[in-house]
């Protein structure tokens, strides 16, 4: 028997090496349905939102939630039609539940996010705290209504405290460092309201977090755009491969291709976007095992 080329032994090393690669893309966490641009780890989602978005576990379940310079903040709910999410930062204060805030609440100017639809309520501040340009008079009912709660006593303020210690921000918005710096304020803690329901002077039905809208920037082009839908129409995730973050497109069947996961057989078009994909990113899965032993099987009769 002819000894094998070195370079050819290589190669069978590499592939074998790939074979057992599974992917880690899912299109839930938790109770979120996950669609693009959003992901459960790199390689999946967009690339633009990888570096802020993660599926964390406690131990009994998975939580999507947003890591920014302050604090990493559970995601509640994803709006695709209108593009928006909801944060519900552990500091922020309800009608049920009031407290200070150690922490001020903040985003990274460079995320692809951004504040929208979102009322401060800065609570249990130091008067004159009406005087500052930042506050809304015409919204002082909210002031009256939400410190008709039970809660605000953990303020260590009394019920139906004077409403000259709270302050409407909105429009909302964040100072240079992209925060909501509640000590320059001088205020101890902040509500944060996306809705104020049917009865806007009730604030037991407050709908309480942050809403915030997001953009794909550059990277929703058309083309990947009209891709990923294509993808995930056919039951396949979209994510990326590296390096270059070309678009792929993750199927259930432990592969990822460049087209969706329409057909379950494997084409021309299809294979050379699995060698390409598997070579490129260790992070999405290789070829199911019995296409590579089909390749295996014409090299090794080569060698021979």
């Amino acid at each position: 028997m002819a000894s094998a080329h070195p370079s050819i032994l290589l190669f069978l090393v590499f592939i074998s090496s790939t074979v057992g690669g599974t992917t880690t893309c899912r299109d839930t966490c938790g109770s979120t349905q996950l669609k693009y641009p959003f992901g459960t780890g790199p390689g999946c989602g967009s690339p633009l939102f990888t570096p802020y978005i993660s599926c964390t576990s406690n131990g009994t379940s998975d939580q999507l939630t947003l890591k920014t310079h302050t604090a990493s903040y559970p995601i509640t709910s994803i709006s695709y039609p209108t593009s928006t999410l909801t944060l519900t930062p552990p500091t922020m204060s309800t009608c049920t539940s009031m407290h200070t805030s150690p922490t001020n609440f903040g985003l990274d100017w460079a995320t692809p996010f951004q504040i929208t639809s979102t009322t401060f309520i800065l609570l249990s501040c130091q008067p004159p705290i009406k005087a500052t340009p930042i506050c809304d008079p015409s919204l002082d009912y909210l002031c009256a209504s939400i410190y008709t709660c039970p809660s605000v006593v953990s303020l260590g303020m009394p019920l139906f405290p004077p409403a000259n210690t709270c302050c409407v921000y909105s429009p909302a918005n964040l100072d240079g460092k992209g925060e909501l710096d509640l000590q320059a304020m001088k205020c101890g803690g902040y509500a944060s309201v996306v809705s104020l329901g049917d009865t806007p002077t009730d604030p037991t039905h407050w709908v309480y977090g942050v809403n915030l809208k997001f953009s794909y920037g550059a990277l929703q082009s058309n083309y990947v755009t009209s891709k990923c839908n294509t993808c995930e129409y056919s039951g396949g995730i979209c994510g990326y491969a590296t390096p270059g973050d070309a678009f792929v497109c993750v199927c259930k069947g432990g592969y990822n291709t460049s087209l969706d996961c329409s057909n379950n057989g494997f084409n021309q078009n299809q294979l050379q976007d699995y060698l390409w994909d598997s070579f490129s990113s260790p992070t999405m899965s290789a070829p199911s095992g019995y296409v590579w032993s089909y390749i295996l099987a014409g090299i090794a009769s080569s060698l021979f």
